[in-house]
């Protein structure tokens, strides 16, 4: 247990991320005084201190001067991060491949130095100053250089469309996200009412306020879970509305389970560009404790059943670190991934939320440790460039294996531009759905406002007018 007492209160949870860097799941209390160690972090002028007890170890760490209030935040919150980092580092001196860092978004962080004091400069604080280790930090600088031209086609009122399905055919051992398993008959129908009432008003909006349409996306849960009838209803109105040929459309159809023939020739009708199936893993086994309902010759079929319906753009999703998997395991996987030859291969390192019922029934998974996932996620690098791939974007997240991270590869102009406007947040995303996040950017590089909408589908029903408002304010400045 650690006590972490502040006078910081707003940061609490960033500190807190540090100190979990070397101390895993601890938990981190402002009171508890049978703690083993007491982190006293102090920010006081233009300095952030971090004294460790009862071990007398301290570090300093000067705050920069920002260019506005959001900017002064971000300094004040980088420089408590870096003291607090530098306290346990002395304390634990393990290394960990992002340094300091523990945001989701590194390279925006590059970008965003990049763009105020030079490539060198990004090059040095992530080297320096954060203790980027070499192979994540030419990571970085690669996809930095690859998403370079999509970032710099971005018009100053550019936005995308963002479709979301809330369910699910079955529900994932590790996902913690707000997907509710299908079961009752007319839910979907009814789902898919409210979503063209959504995508009708969304369009008049975005048509009112003068954004131009950048790129489309139908993720979820699993859009695919819809039936062939229901897809081509949502569809044709959301082409109705908004106008769909010509630009980048990606509809992740996900699990092979719910792919069929008349399903992949609806999204091709309605000018689908781009589609994911996702194995996750080709081990049965696996697929079977995960709580999948397919097997590894299902996803190819979906896979062979896709390219013969004409999807010349397909992306596979992979899990590096899944229960009872090792290095072998994940390394077969991957050779059957390069038999089938996608267009892109996302690697994702598993992590264990809060909300999964892995995390809840931990101790029935063995899962494999650090070293060994960071050895999965390097042969995935290893296969992507085999199939002539680059990395293109990258994103982390909270309790991941190894303190790794999740990386989309691609063939060359074979890039997903939503993901990388996405992840890179240089685009305004209009979402319609429950669960979705509305999302408004203030131009590249500047302030970004979040608009969630409710997880719960029926709450959300309720709710869509007065969302519809919130988006209207949102769009309208």
């Amino acid at each position: 247990m650690v006590q972490l007492i502040t006078n910081a209160k707003g940061f609490f949870n960033d500190m807190t991320e540090e100190v979990r860097l070397f101390l895993g799941q601890t938990d981190i209390l402002p009171y508890a005084p049978e703690a083993e160690l007491r982190l006293h972090v102090l920010l006081c002028g233009g300095e952030a201190k971090c004294l460790a007890m009862p071990q007398h170890v301290e570090r300093i760490v000067v705050v920069q001067p920002g260019a506005d209030k959001l900017d002064v935040k971000r300094q004040q919150k980088r420089a408590l991060k870096l003291c607090v980092y530098q306290v346990m580092q002395t304390l634990y001196p393990v290394a960990t491949p992002w340094g300091s860092l523990t945001g989701i978004r590194p390279t925006k962080l590059f970008r965003e130095i990049m763009g105020r004091q030079g490539e060198a400069e990004a090059k040095r604080s992530f080297r320096e100053l954060f203790t980027v280790s070499p192979e994540k930090q030419a990571l970085v600088e690669e996809i930095t250089a690859v998403q370079r031209p999509h970032i710099e086609s971005v018009a100053l009122k550019s936005a995308s469309v963002y479709l979301h399905i809330p369910f699910c055919r079955s529900r994932c051992l590790y996902c913690s996200f707000g997907a509710e398993v299908a079961k009752k008959e007319g839910v979907l129908s009814e789902y898919a009412d409210h979503l063209i009432l959504d995508i009708r008003q969304g369009a008049d909006l975005l048509r009112e306020t003068g954004f131009s349409l950048r790129t489309f996306y139908f993720g979820g849960g699993t859009p695919t879970v819809l039936s062939a009838s229901e897809l081509d209803r949502v569809l044709s109105a959301l082409d109705e509305a908004y106008g769909v040929s010509g630009r980048e459309f990606t509809v992740e159809a996900g699990r092979p389970d719910t792919i069929t023939r008349d399903k992949l020739r609806v999204l091709k009708d309605h000018g689908v560009t781009r589609i994911s199936i996702n194995p996750q893993t080709m081990n049965d086994r696996t697929l079977r404790a995960i709580g999948r309902f397919h097997t590894a010759a299902d996803i190819a079929a979906s896979f062979e059943l896709a390219r013969q319906e004409g999807f010349d753009c397909i992306n596979m999703d992979l899990i590096a670190g899944l229960p009872g998997e090792g290095v072998e395991d994940f390394a077969r996987t991957l050779e059957a991934v390069r038999a089938f030859d996608p267009e892109n291969l996302t690697v994702h390192t598993l992590a264990i939320k809060h909300s999964s019922r892995l995390k809840a029934r931990l101790e029935e998974y063995p899962l494999p440790d650090g070293a060994a996932v960071e050895e999965m996620v390097g042969l995935g690098a290893q296969a992507a460039r085999q199939m002539g791939m680059k990395p293109y974007y990258m994103y982390r997240q909270k309790y991941m294996q190894g303190n790794l991270e999740n990386v989309g590869y691609a063939k060359p102009g074979a890039e997903c531009v939503y993901n990388i406007d996405m992840m890179e947040e240089t685009v305004s995303i209009l979402s319609h759905g429950a669960g979705a996040m509305t999302k408004r950017v203030y131009g590249v590089g500047a302030r970004v406002e979040r608009l969630p909408s409710p997880k719960d589908v029926p709450t959300w029903y309720q709710k869509q007018e007065k969302l519809f408002v919130e988006k209207k304010r949102l769009f309208s400045d």
